[in-house]
């Protein structure tokens, strides 16, 4: 029998067979028949999480992103091993990617705990894939660092620049208009997604991404830079050679990187960005499982001074090429640097303070990332509401809403997520106005998992007549690509009993960004009285979504399940 060495990962933790000596033994077999001897095994062990799926095509350069960082790990002398987890595609899951984002958390967890591992890179991009390995992180005792594989690039129709998929959307609600054919939509449709990678835009993918940057979880430099770009593999070979030097000194762990401090950096980048609505429900999560008490009213109050920087859809008109080539993250937090705790330290081992020093003041060539003293809009580029339509809260991405419906009373108009709402919205002889709240409910995350639905498609008729945008509620979720007047996350949902249960057509409900109020206007005494009949739509019966809607927590907690 080979030397035991008390310092290998292969060899701290055994499958049980009740004789730890033949575990070993057994263990160090297989791995022989991989080709493996004592030599590999006694190298720090990477373990690299893959989330490559011919169902998630924005991870299709991904074979190539897992080479470069296991080069970057046998450079530094550790040994990778890649494993598989869940891997969830925003556009191909059904009936939404959220439902899963808790279990590919508990799947990237167990892998960690499970396998003989030193340290983990995990390796997402896509929307959920970068919140749920952010979860599984935080409930590790390994070092972890989390690489991204990189927005995609733009594409360009009759000369009009563009990307998935705020154009997505811009382009699809002119169609529904008539002002684009379907031959017109379909040779559109072959220029938005041209490349891998994620949304060319600040939706939730990239906002992920810069959240991850912003708590220290990553590498510098590692949110921007294009899923088909050489400077992607670079940064994915330094990541593998940190995490060697963090298997070998022992960290600094998840919980050491993941502070308050950490969050209220991010929720100030966050504000800066005019970040993806979905980052309130993700952080809030990330921050639970690493035992920081983070509120929604927080994402209110500890950004509330700093104002929109960042000019990319949809807050703004340029793309994620845009922000990387003037300097991505790194040179966002130097101009946030006077709003920053500069005191914390992430995966790199140095201060913020430290590694902004390495970061030039910023470039007066470029205009992506504005200056403090020159913002693109003003702070609040994320609201949270409350109100009798939402007493725990709900959220607007004011930064992408119409200044005209900030402050906005009119009558509702409901719809259920069960109905087939297109053809309702279609019907030419609807009797809607522009005035009318279009009102969502039992989309929440106990009733459906939280699809992006919130974004309601105009009416046709309205939008044929040239409305654009209207007042949207409900307690769903949007695709951080979408723009409008959309409030969301609306808390409690209606499967849980909360007033958006009982709205009916008619009622009026006020809006009130500047008070941060939504208001339904009934008396409450009715509105008790009505909840009284109101019954929930029924729960699914087996598998994970009954797991899923007994335990899920509300939007407001960060819809993470109860054990957890």
């Amino acid at each position: 029998m080979p030397p035991k060495s008390a310092g290998s990962a292969v060899d701290s933790s055994r499958t049980a067979y009740g004789d730890e000596e033949f575990s070993r033994f057994l263990r160090r077999g297989f791995l022989a028949s991989s080709g493996y001897d004592d030599v590999d095994l006694e190298r720090p062990v990477i373990g690299i999480a893959v989330t490559t799926s011919s169902y998630n095509t924005c991870h299709r350069d991904m074979p190539a992103l897992v080479e470069a960082v296991k080069r970057g790990v046998l450079e530094a002398g550790g040994l990778p091993m890649t494993f598989p987890t869940i891997s969830l595609g925003e556009i191909l899951t059904s009936p939404t990617s959220m439902l899963y984002r808790n279990l590919m958390a508990m799947d990237t967890e167990e892998m960690i705990r499970a396998l003989p591992m030193d340290a983990a890179i995990l390796l997402g991009g896509c929307d959920k894939t970068v919140p749920a390995q952010l979860m599984a992180a935080a409930s590790s005792d390994k070092p972890v660092l989390l690489e991204v594989v990189g927005p995609m690039m733009t594409g360009s129709w009759r000369g009009e620049r563009m990307g998935a998929c705020t154009d997505c959307r811009r382009l699809w609600a002119s169609h529904r208009a008539g002002e684009l054919d379907t031959d017109e939509i379909t040779e559109a449709r072959g220029e938005l997604v041209t490349t891998a990678g994620t949304c060319a835009v600040m939706g939730t993918a990239s906002t992920m991404a810069c959240m991850t940057e912003a708590l220290g979880m990553m590498l510098p430099g590692g949110a921007t830079p294009g899923a088909s770009t050489g400077e992607r593999l670079r940064h994915g070979v330094a990541t593998g050679r940190r995490a060697v030097a963090l298997a070998e000194q022992g960290g600094p762990l998840p919980r050491d990187v993941l502070t308050r401090a950490a969050f209220d950096n991010a929720i100030r980048v966050l504000a800066a960005l005019g970040g993806s609505t979905n980052a309130l429900v993700h952080l809030v999560a990330v921050a639970r499982r690493a035992g920081v008490d983070l509120k929604l009213a927080d994402f209110d109050t500890v950004g509330a001074k700093v104002p929109l920087l960042v000019d990319c859809k949809p807050s703004g008109q340029n793309y994620m090429q845009d922000f990387h080539h003037s300097g991505g993250l790194p040179a966002l937090l130097k101009v946030l640097e006077p709003e920053l705790d500069t005191t914390t330290i992430g995966v790199t081992g140095r201060a913020l303070h430290e590694l902004l020093g390495d970061v030039p003041a910023r470039q007066q060539w470029q205009s992506t990332i504005r200056s403090l003293e020159d913002p693109l809009g003003p702070p609040g580029a994320l609201a949270v509401l409350r109100g009798s339509l939402a007493p725990n809260g709900a959220v607007l991405k004011t930064s992408a809403a119409s200044p005209h419906l900030l402050q906005h009373t009119g009558p509702a108009f409901v719809l259920d997520a069960d109905q087939d709402i297109a053809s309702v919205l279609d019907d030419p002889d609807l009797d809607i106005t522009p005035e009318h709240v279009l009102v969502l409910r039992s989309a929440g995350p106990k009733a459906a998992g939280m699809p992006e639905a919130g974004a309601l498609p105009i009416p046709r008729k309205l939008a044929r007549q040239g409305v654009r945008d209207m007042v949207r509620v409900s307690d769903a979720r949007m695709s951080g690509t979408s723009y409008g007047t959309v409030v969301l996350h609306c808390d409690p949902e209606a499967a849980a009993g909360g007033p958006l249960a009982v709205v009916r057509n008619g009622d009026l409900i006020r809006l009130d960004v500047a008070a941060r109020r939504l208001d339904l206007l009934v008396d409450d005494d009715e509105v008790q009285r009505r909840l009284r009949d109101y019954v929930p739509p029924a729960a699914p019966q087996r598998g994970w979504g009954r797991l899923y809607a007994e335990t899920v927590l509300p939007a407001s907690q960060g819809a993470d399940l109860s054990f957890l």
